[in-house]
C-alpha cells in the first residue's frame, strides 16, 4: 500500500510542478509535497509498521521520489525564473544609442571660491595661511591684542564666552598673535588667515552670529603704511577690477596704530554715484593699520627694530558686493536654488 502511495504521489508532484505558472504556485507545491507535513514525509513515518523486508524497498522508492519531485521543482524554478527575466528585458529595453544622462556634480560654495580666490592673490605676494583654533582663550582674542580686560574697546564685539577666560573668537586676530609668538621676536612674519568668528548679533539682512574673516599680518624691517597701500591696492584691483581706486580713511581699532578704514571705488557706478554706493562713489570694504608696538612687545618682537601692517576683511561681505546678494542669510540657509547660480563664480 505505501508503495502504491508513493507512486501516486510522484504522479501528483509531477503533474502539479508542470501546470505551475509561477514561483509562488511551485512554491506551493515544493511545500504541499515535501513539507514536513506532506504526505511524502507521512509515508516515511508509517515505515516503521512495515516488516523487515518492506522496509528499505519502500525506503528507497521514498527516497527516488522525493530527489525527483526536488529535481523538478529546482528545473521548474529555473525555467520560470529564465522566462520572467525574459518578459522584464522585453518590456524594459535600453536603447543604447541614446545620449547618456549627464551626472550632476558639485561644486564650490561661493564663500569657499571667494576665500580660495584671496589665498591664491596672497600667496602669489609672499604670504602664507595660518590656521587657529575657534574656541580661543581670552589673553589671544584680546589682551595680546592690546585689549585688557577693563578695556573699553571689547563692547565692541559682544562675545559667546564658555568661562571667564575661553571663549568662540570673536575674529581671526588670535591666530596672528600665535603666529608672532610663534617666531618668537625673530621676521619676517607675513601671513593670511581664514577662518570662522563667532559674535552675539541678532541675526538679520547684514548681520549673523557666525560669519567668515580673512585677516593679513606682515612684520619685518621697515614695513611702511605705503607698503599696505600698495598691497590693498592690488587686492582691489583684482577681486572688483583694475580699473578700481582705493582711499584710505583715519579709524580706530585697539591692535593697530595709526588705523584706517579702505573704501574702493564704486564697481557699479564708476565712482558717480548710486544705490550700491549709496551716492557717494565709494565702498567700504575693509580695516587696518599698522601693528601696534604693544602687540609687538607682547608677542617678543622689538618695535624699535620691526614694524607691521594688519587688515581684516569679510568674504561675505565681498561676495554680497560683488554679486549684488541683499540677505547674508543666504549663504548659510543651503537653497539650492541659491547656491546654483554661483556654481561657475
Amino acid at each position: 500500500m505505501l508503495k502504491e502511495k508513493l507512486l501516486e504521489l510522484r504522479e501528483q508532484a509531477l503533474s502539479n510542478i508542470g501546470s505551475a505558472d509561477g514561483l509562488k504556485a511551485l512554491q506551493e507545491a515544493q511545500i504541499r509535497f515535501l513539507g514536513k507535513k506532506g504526505p511524502i514525509t507521512e509515508v516515511m513515518k508509517s515505515m516503521g509498521k512495515l516488516s523487515a523486508e518492506e522496509r528499505p524497498i519502500v525506503g528507497q522508492l521514498a527516497n527516488e521520489v522525493r530527489k525527483l519531485i526536488a529535481a523538478k521543482i529546482e528545473e521548474k524554478k529555473a525555467d520560470l525564473e529564465a522566462k520572467l527575466l525574459e518578459l522584464k528585458l522585453e518590456h524594459e529595453k535600453i536603447d543604447v544609442t541614446l545620449p547618456g544622462r549627464k551626472i550632476a556634480t558639485g561644486s564650490p560654495h561661493l564663500l569657499a571660491s571667494i576665500i580660495q580666490e584671496v589665498e591664491d592673490l596672497f600667496i602669489g605676494l609672499g604670504f602664507s595661511i595660518e590656521e587657529g583654533p575657534e574656541v580661543e582663550q581670552d589673553y589671544y582674542n584680546f589682551e595680546a591684542l592690546n585689549l585688557p580686560k577693563d578695556h573699553p574697546a571689547r563692547d565692541m564685539q559682544d562675545s559667546f564666552y564658555i568661562t571667564d577666560e575661553i571663549l568662540m573668537r570673536t575674529h581671526t586676530s588670535p591666530v596672528q598673535a600665535h603666529t608672532l609668538e610663534k617666531h618668537k621676536g625673530v621676521g619676517p612674519v607675513k601671513v593670511i588667515c581664514p577662518g570662522k568668528v563667532y559674535r552675539r548679533d541678532n541675526d538679520d539682512a547684514t548681520h549673523s552670529h557666525q560669519f567668515m574673516q580673512i585677516e593679513g599680518l606682515y612684520v619685518d624691517h621697515n614695513v611702511r603704511l605705503s607698503d599696505l597701500k600698495g598691497i590693498l591696492t592690488v587686492f582691489a584691483k583684482h577681486m572688483f577690477g583694475a580699473d578700481r581706486e582705493i582711499r584710505l580713511r583715519p579709524s580706530f581699532f585697539p591692535f593697530t596704530e595709526p588705523s584706517v578704514e579702505m573704501d574702493i571705488s564704486c564697481f557699479r557706478c564708476g565712482g558717480h554715484g548710486c544705490n550700491v554706493c549709496k551716492g557717494t562713489g565709494w565702498i567700504e570694504i575693509l580695516g587696518a593699520g599698522m601693528v601696534h608696538p604693544n602687540v609687538l612687545r607682547m608677542s617678543g618682537f622689538d618695535p624699535s627694530e620691526y614694524t607691521g601692517f594688519a587688515f581684516g576683511m569679510g568674504p561675505e561681505r565681498i561676495a554680497m558686493l560683488k554679486y549684488g546678494i541683499e540677505d547674508i542669510r543666504h549663504f548659510y540657509t543651503d537653497d539650492i536654488r541659491f547656491l546654483k547660480q554661483f556654481d561657475r563664480a
